[in-house]
């Protein structure tokens, strides 16, 4: 009986195949390939799959499920591989070749295979499609090679896969929209044609991808530079500006923060992108193994020299972005400090203005008191000489008088020190 074991976590069989997907192919030159790759948004990715499970049900197969991401079918005439990526879709047809023919007329590619109604309406915008043929080594002469399918003052070649295969392209857009790829294979294994194939499939995937950052580098280039200069203009304002039009500073400022903080939100997702879909390329082809093939231009040094600009152009705007932001922020922190002393300023002013009226309050009030302990002694002493009237009446001694003048001193000190007791008592409870 086996042991049993603790529950599993609920990713753990998605996540341990992560590292068998999209595994590469077995082939078998001649082959035609036709590489397509779809730019769509979530709900055509989810789209092209209805399409794909379209095509299996049309050709009797099962339809893909809804959490699959890759499929291979064979569909008789051809094959077709579906990969469904972050941002794209890639469709991948091949169907046999006849290299008879291949150096004497236009080849045919793959998708010649494929329905045209079901191939018209894959869900998406064309990004990249690729014609690859593979045929094997010594077939194909290479006058037949650059007449029919590449041009030579564009040509580009390298040596591949430790000497056992040559690829060809020339990176140029024909009248039907592809691009062109020849790969010769030699003593190579169906697989290891197949890992060759597919790293050729992706670097130019990926170099279409990672160019999607360029003309948002483009775009925000102008955005940046408008941004920049009203800056300038700003940190000159602040400079020379009075201390009424700090305020009004302050929010074309904070509105100028908002606008560069918005302009990085919306191209930092591409630019991330890019810049990873950049290092997919040089990872693919240092894959390959390249090597000079007579003296012609290898694709690492054709990607080197083309895609550097591109590059460089993103790279160079995400720095500038965040340049932008630092300069912003400095800014905002000296017009807030320059604000702040202001304000503390005006506080130390208005609390000096406190402190007089204060100290005039409390003149005010010695006054008052003494007013308060004369009207007191005056209404207590009244009281006194109405009740020594009275009292005389019944034996007392002094005249009224006499009585009052006795307590006007008596009652005065009593009020005033009662007032004074009262006073320390107040004083006591706010502390």
């Amino acid at each position: 009986m086996p042991p049993s074991l603790p529950s599993p976590h609920p990713q753990r069989t998605a996540l341990h195949n992560e590292i068998h997907a999209r595994p590469p192919e077995a082939l078998t030159p001649p082959l035609a390939i036709s590489h397509v790759v779809m730019w769509a948004d979530a709900a055509r990715r989810e789209a092209s799959r209805e399409h794909l499970a379209a095509l299996l049900r049309d050709n009797h197969l099962a339809p893909p499920d809804a959490r699959m991401t890759h499929l291979r079918a064979d569909l008789g005439t051809f094959h077709v591989r579906w990969e469904l990526h972050t941002e794209f879709i890639s469709w991948t047809f091949s169907a046999p070749l006849q290299a008879q023919g291949f150096g004497r007329q236009e080849p045919a590619g793959a998708l010649a295979a494929v329905p045209r109604e079901w191939l018209a309406a894959l869900p998406g915008q064309c990004l990249c499609q690729l014609n690859l043929w593979v045929l094997q080594m010594g077939t194909l002469p290479d006058s037949a090679l650059l007449a029919h399918v590449l041009r030579e003052e564009t040509l580009v070649a390298s040596s591949i896969a430790d000497g056992h295969a040559q690829v060809f392209t020339d990176f140029a857009l024909q009248a039907d929209g592809s691009s062109r790829m020849v790969l010769l294979a030699g003593a190579m294994s169906p697989r290891r044609v197949g890992r060759a194939v597919q790293r050729l499939l992706e670097i130019e995937t990926y170099r279409m991808t990672a160019l999607m950052g360029l003309p948002v580098a483009r775009e925000a280039g102008e955005a940046l530079a408008q941004a920049e200069r009203e800056l300038a203009a700003l940190a000159e304002a602040i400079r020379v500006a009075e201390r009424d039009a700090e305020a009004q500073l302050l929010d074309r400022l904070t509105r100028l923060a908002g606008q560069v903080e918005s302009l990085y939100a919306a191209t930092h997702a591409r630019f991330s992108a890019s810049s990873a879909y950049f290092e997919l390329v040089d990872r693919r082809i240092r894959d390959i193994g390249e090597a000079r093939l007579r003296n012609l231009q290898t694709i690492g040094e054709f990607m080197d020299r083309r895609l550097s600009p591109a590059r460089s152009t993103c790279e160079w705007a995400v720095r500038r972005q965040n340049a932008l932001s630092e300069r912003v922020s400095r800014v905002s922190n000296l017009l807030r400090t320059r604000v702040e002393i202001a304000q503390e300023q005006g506080t130390q002013q208005l609390l000096a203005s406190m402190n007089q009226r204060q100290d005039m309050q409390l003149r005010l009030q010695s006054t008052v008191e003494g007013l308060s302990v004369a009207a007191i002694t005056y209404y207590v002493v009244g009281l006194v000489s109405y009740l020594a009237k009275g009292a005389q009446k019944l034996g007392w001694p002094w005249s009224p008088e006499s009585t009052a003048a006795v307590a006007i001193p008596v009652v005065a000190l009593g009020v005033w020190w009662s007032l004074r007791r009262m006073h320390h008592r107040l004083f006591r409870n706010m502390h």
